[in-house]
């Protein structure tokens, strides 16, 4: 068990961080069947440059393209863990950079 009281589960051959993270991974999956979503990924990463310098990357949770083909960047978090800093710098990191909004579940 982690600090933040969440467990690592195992479904579908993929081990996720949290049981709030894989519920949410069988939610998606059930939309990407139905034709809702497509291109589903799993932890995408970005990297973040700042004048040509690597500074750091973030990796979210999943991605995919919504029915109006707009990528969508989701980011499971409970309230203590949307408060860290370092969470909330690379989301403002990530959107100055990249122009990505994290849509956080």
């Amino acid at each position: 068990m982690s600090k933040y009281n969440a467990r690592r589960t195992l479904y579908d051959g993929v081990w996720f961080d949290s049981q709030k993270e894989q519920q949410r991974y069988v939610q998606l999956k059930l939309m990407l069947k139905a034709g809702k979503i497509t291109d589903l990924e799993l932890q995408p990463r970005y990297d973040i440059h700042v004048n040509n310098k690597y500074i750091c990357f973030y990796k979210a949770d999943f991605s995919y393209n919504d029915e109006n083909t707009n990528l969508v960047v989701e980011d499971v978090k409970s309230p203590m863990t949307a408060k860290l800093p370092v969470y909330r710098l690379k989301k403002k990191l990530l959107r100055a950079c990249h122009g990505i909004d994290i849509v956080e579940v």
